[in-house]
């Protein structure tokens, strides 16, 4: 094994950009140039490969699927997000309209970039884009707010957040959000909380090695479909960060269980000036990352 720095600090930004809901961890990786070397590692963690571990050919299955550079991209993003974590916690804690309003527009500009990656716009796409915008709303809007913090919710957030990686203009922390466990999975962090870490680190590694698969092949047969829906996917999230909620019910603990997203009123004028600037700042971070410097990347 011979330790990479410039490898572990391609790590520390993809950590960055995971912990930060709409910027992608794999727009950094494609950004870096280690993009398909990173999808063809993880493909390489399949049933053959973990034949050698039972034959107990350890020096080959770590060859096989690329142990070193996975390793160090695996420190490198651990060493962000442990890092940042406290971050955005304090964030959300103390400056809420801020931050979700960077959040907002990073969503928002996110959307609007994938939409280039669309080769034919056709109805077909139109309508995957209705679909997924009417799937994501519905969640959205009727799902609870808070969710279950069972060990197999856990696990299967894992699985999917870390799929993400794959997609196009969405995080793994965006998902999280989505799935009402972004601010959990920070604490569990922050509190170094062994059983929900361990459970959600289960979960990333089957979701690696099943649903990145899946993925990847939905994307090489139906690329611009698939692209369509997860435009209107994120364009229907924005309702589950909209910071002016009314809580329709409590949970036993004082938690919000059911919210209605509504207008801001008169007297939180000053948070909606800042959602709205913050909005802006995050939308132009978003747009200048994911143009301007994966066109430097494609012309260098």
């Amino acid at each position: 094994m011979k330790f990479k720095i410039d490898l572990y600090l391609k790590g520390v930004f993809m950590g960055i950009a995971e912990i930060i809901p709409g910027v992608s961890g794999g727009t950094i990786a494609f950004i870096t140039g280690i993009y398909e070397e990173l999808i063809n590692s993880i493909k390489s963690v399949d049933g053959n490969s973990i034949k050698l571990i039972f034959n107990l050919k350890f020096s080959l299955f770590w060859k096989q699927i690329n142990g070193t550079f996975l390793l160090t991209l695996l420190l490198g993003m651990l060493t962000s997000i442990l890092a940042l974590s406290r971050v955005i916690v304090f964030l959300i804690d103390q400056h809420s309209f801020k931050i979700w309003g960077f959040f907002f527009g990073l969503i928002i500009a996110s959307a609007i970039v994938i939409f280039y990656q669309i080769e034919t716009v056709n109805s077909k796409v139109v309508v995957s884009a209705i679909i997924g915008l009417v799937i994501s709303s519905y969640i959205a809007l009727e799902a609870p707010s808070s969710t279950p913090n069972s060990n197999l919710f856990i696990f299967i957030s894992g699985a999917i957040a870390i799929s993400a990686m794959i997609l196009p203009g969405i995080s793994g922390s965006f998902i999280l959000v989505f799935l009402s466990k972004y601010e959990f999975i920070l604490n569990a962090l922050n509190n170094f909380d062994v059983a929900v870490i361990s459970i959600f680190i289960g979960g990333c590694v089957v979701g690696l090695v099943t649903f990145s698969r899946v993925f990847s092949y939905l994307f090489k047969k139906y690329n611009d479909v698939v692209i369509s829906v997860l435009i209107g996917f994120l364009l229907g999230s924005l309702f589950k960060i909209w910071p002016f909620y009314k809580v329709l019910e409590y949970n036993t603990s004082n938690e919000p269980i059911y919210t209605n997203p509504v207008l801001p009123s008169a007297s939180q004028e000053s948070e909606l000036v800042y959602f709205i600037v913050f909005s802006i700042i995050g939308f132009i971070s978003m747009w200048l990352l994911e143009k301007k410097y994966i066109g430097l990347n494609k012309e260098i």
